[in-house]
């Protein structure tokens, strides 16, 4: 490559040589662009290919719900239908004894006692789910640390080839995920533990990887026991008020129990026809119906249980 200088001073400099490379590199601007460049991810769409040019992600399905989130779901369904059934239970059990006031005083002893029980019950269900979950996090990365890359790359295997993926493609992701479970910015810390603790935190690498698609287990946060204990008291203290309604104003109890069974059995079909919607185990009349039915025959079978029992103790 040379240079001239010009009259004016100035200093021309000759162009590269088009036909090669010296170094035998691409220019970094090719000049022969081929057009088979993939765009980035977030813009890939084949929605310039459709006639109606909507993206796949706009389009509705027949069964367009939006489901709440199942571990809620869950906790209500267990507050409400147990609250549904026992203090009604109960109180039809306590009717056959004469009195509504004893049968508030004895169903609102049981609901305060009742959603105290289902919340804590609650909580320490999802407290120990929360320890079983830690204790296989720590497990499963000590696994990790001491194995070699043969036996990483058969635990994925394991994982993915049932999927349809090549033993290539799994060979490739266990190296990948072994690089992020070994970053080297985590050995900073000032002691194991807390590197130990950052890997976990940033929630990457072969260990995540064996938890989530391995073992199937999700970390539960704290607001989240906090938040099964709380949904399963109340469901429990909101289901179980509504049989107790009528014998506040009803001083008989057998007339007062043909009311709650009316209320209650109402309030069964409503909340298992809403739960076959909301879990999307309802698929069009017949599942609502069969969800509905289902959970009115449970809660009757259990009054009926418990006033056929009291029938027949009280005389003895």
């Amino acid at each position: 490559m040379s240079a001239e200088s010009n009259s004016n001073g100035t200093v021309s400099v000759s162009l590269p040589n088009r036909e090669g490379n010296v170094n035998g590199k691409p220019p970094v601007w090719p000049l022969d662009s081929s057009g088979a460049l993939s765009p980035p991810l977030l813009a890939k769409c084949d929605r310039n290919d459709r006639q109606d040019g909507i993206c796949c992600r706009d389009l509705k399905d027949d069964d367009d719900r939006t489901l709440i989130d199942p571990d809620i779901v869950r906790d209500a369904v267990i507050g409400l239908s147990d609250g549904l059934t026992v203090p009604f239970a109960l109180a039809a059990g306590l009717s056959s004894l004469g009195t509504s006031r004893l049968v508030v005083a004895g169903g609102i002893a049981e609901l305060i006692a009742g959603a105290i029980s289902m919340g804590v019950g609650g909580f320490l269900g999802s407290q120990a789910e929360r320890d079983h979950y830690h204790f296989m996090r720590r497990q499963i990365s000590s696994r990790v640390q001491r194995s070699c890359e043969g036996e990483m790359e058969r635990e994925v295997c394991a994982v993915l080839l049932p999927v349809g993926v090549d033993e290539k493609t799994c060979q490739a992701v266990t190296q990948c995920l072994r690089d992020v479970e070994s970053d080297p910015d985590a050995n900073n810390s000032a002691s194991d533990e807390e590197a130990q603790m950052l890997r976990w935190k940033n929630q990457v690498g072969l260990t995540r990887f064996l938890l989530k698609f391995g073992e199937g287990m999700e970390e539960i946060s704290k607001r989240r026991v906090y938040l099964s204990a709380l949904t399963i008291g109340l469901g429990y203290l909101v289901g179980g008020i509504i049989p107790l309604i009528p014998y506040f104003f009803v001083p008989e109890a057998h007339v007062a129990l043909i009311y709650s069974s009316v209320i209650t059995g109402i309030v069964l079909l409503i909340f298992g026809a809403v739960k076959s919607r909301i879990t999307g185990a309802g698929q069009g009349a017949g599942g609502y119906i069969w969800g509905a039915v289902s959970t009115l025959f449970v809660g009757g079978a259990a009054a009926a249980a418990a006033y056929g029992l009291v029938a027949w103790l009280e005389p003895n």
